[in-house]
């Protein structure tokens, strides 16, 4: 798929098949997320993948917005390392930059998936840090959860001129 028309058409999917993405598929989601930009090139992150059922179900019961979990073909938790990029914002930035790497991929892919925000919710990232035994310098930014599509979605233009200003306020 072209990168301006995955751009504009990419939509947040959360209604899933249940079945479960192949190991290719996730390689190449994988392969996408490492291929983000990053402050420095520390490339802070780190991904967990979670297929286990009981795992994706005892997590949409903390995550209110992650309901559709256990029907999906996998998550992918990204997380960032503190020893890697200290500075607290360039880590979140490097993260989500990965994120939305592995979201334009899964969507060129033709697979769904919606991007489900961790960091800075104490509660969510204390309970997904507890759920998956992360090490206290890992702090997971986001999850994305992906699948093959129960649903489809128009794209949306979201353009607004007036939120563009040129070199001053």
């Amino acid at each position: 798929m072209d990168i301006l028309k995955a751009i504009m058409t990419r939509r947040s999917i959360r209604r899933f098949t249940g079945e479960v993405i192949t190991d290719e598929q996730l390689d190449t989601l994988l392969r996408a997320g490492f291929q983000a930009p990053s402050a420095h090139n520390f490339q802070p992150w780190n991904f967990v993948v979670l297929r286990d059922k009981d795992l994706l179900q005892k997590i949409s019961q903390f995550h209110k917005y992650a309901k559709m979990l256990p029907n999906a073909g996998c998550a992918i938790v990204v997380c960032g390392d503190e020893e890697k990029q200290p500075a607290k914002g360039f880590l979140v930035e490097d993260c989500s930059a990965a994120i939305q790497n592995i979201l334009l991929a899964s969507h060129g892919m033709g697979l769904g998936a919606v991007w489900c925000g961790l960091y800075d919710s104490s509660d969510l990232v204390n309970s997904m840090s507890e759920v998956l035994e992360l090490p206290d310098n890992i702090i997971p930014i986001g999850m994305v959860v992906v699948g093959n599509k129960d649903e489809e979605k128009e794209p949306s233009n979201n353009y607004d001129s007036n939120k563009i200003h040129y070199d001053k306020w």
